[in-house]
């Protein structure tokens, strides 16, 4: 086994707030710094002010790239006009952020399981259960590289039968107790986003394509890979981590084929960055609830960005540095 370089020391908050002084950082009020890092924590902290920190350069003072990532690397001092406060001020945008993207996504994962339940459950009310509405692709056994036999179909419903058996929902509690079969209409109170997700990822595609007309899509696939991405974006959310300046390595497919997103042009910066999944989220929203007012909120927030060295408008993935586009959405 690789023997592990030693852990950093520890240091205590007036310790950390000193580090963060020497290295550049303005601090008003230390005692406050030292307060919100105990509140926070200092890596939590960390991520808002990485892009405060000033760029390694060579000797010809090029932005020096890391050879593994692809991205510019960092030095410990941070730009000048650094500031603690702002630095904060980002933490609280991305928490009032992540609770607008929340109130989102709820409205779109309650949808998707009532939508699912809806169009399969027509067929049959136990389908949950039943192989043949699965994709075949999805329920044969194969080896991973590793040598681990896997099945899809297998995992998702021992996933989803697991969900069912933990859920204290009271329709499913009456029908355990009245000890009848449980129909896909009740089930799907007990999935969470990832196990409804799956579940259309893997079914047949005259299923998949009757479930997207449903959200104004033609193309299932479209809808199978904004499900995969929105719940990310949820669990990010509901953990509490960093969704400002992040970066998705999977791109947003977009549906070309509407006016809404013709309008919008969101480039491959948007597609992978916060601002490709607000587009993508406001789409769903308005077909779900046409008087929704969730985007006006959104641009709200985003307009009121705090002001701090490195920390652009483009690390959400928005076309200029003007704020929301609120033009492109009517708004």
């Amino acid at each position: 086994m690789q023997q592990l370089a030693p852990p950093k020391p520890f240091r205590s908050y007036s310790d950390l707030s000193a580090l963060l002084a020497s290295r550049g950082m303005q601090i008003a009020d230390v005692a406050r710094a030292e307060r919100k890092l105990s509140q926070v924590g200092y890596y939590r902290l960390s991520g808002f002010w990485y892009p405060c920190r000033e760029f390694l350069r060579d000797m010809n003072n090029n932005v020096v790239m890391c050879a593994v990532s692809k991205k510019p690397l960092r030095r410990n001092e941070f730009v000048p006009g650094t500031e603690f406060d702002s630095a904060f001020e980002i933490y609280l945008f991305d928490k009032k952020l992540r609770q607008l993207m929340l109130d989102a996504i709820e409205r779109v994962e309650v949808h998707v399981r009532s939508v699912i339940a809806h169009e399969v459950g027509y067929h049959d009310p136990m389908a949950y259960q039943d192989i043949s509405f699965i994709n075949p692709s999805q329920t044969k056994t194969f080896n991973t590289k590793r040598g681990r036999q896997r099945n899809i179909w297998s995992e998702w419903l021992k996933r989803q039968n697991e969900q069912i058996e933990r859920s204290r929902e009271d329709s499913i509690e009456w029908h355990r107790q009245q000890h009848k079969a449980m129909p896909f209409w009740v089930v799907v109170e007990a999935w969470d986003f990832g196990t409804a997700s799956k579940y259309f990822e893997i079914l047949k595609d005259a299923h998949r394509n009757r479930i997207s007309r449903r959200f104004g899509l033609v193309n299932a696939k479209t809808l199978k890979e904004w499900l995969q991405e929105i719940n990310t974006l949820r669990n990010r959310c509901a953990h509490h981590s960093r969704i400002w300046n992040q970066v998705s390595t999977n791109p947003l497919p977009i549906a070309h084929d509407t006016p809404y997103f013709q309008n919008l042009a969101l480039d491959s910066n948007a597609t992978t960055r916060l601002y490709g999944l607000i587009a993508v989220l406001w789409f769903l929203v308005k077909t779900i609830g046409a008087n929704s007012q969730w985007i006006y909120q959104v641009a709200d927030v985003i307009d009121s960005k705090p002001v701090a060295p490195g920390c652009s408008f483009a690390a959400l993935g928005l076309p200029d540095e003007t704020g929301f586009p609120r033009k492109l959405f009517g708004i």
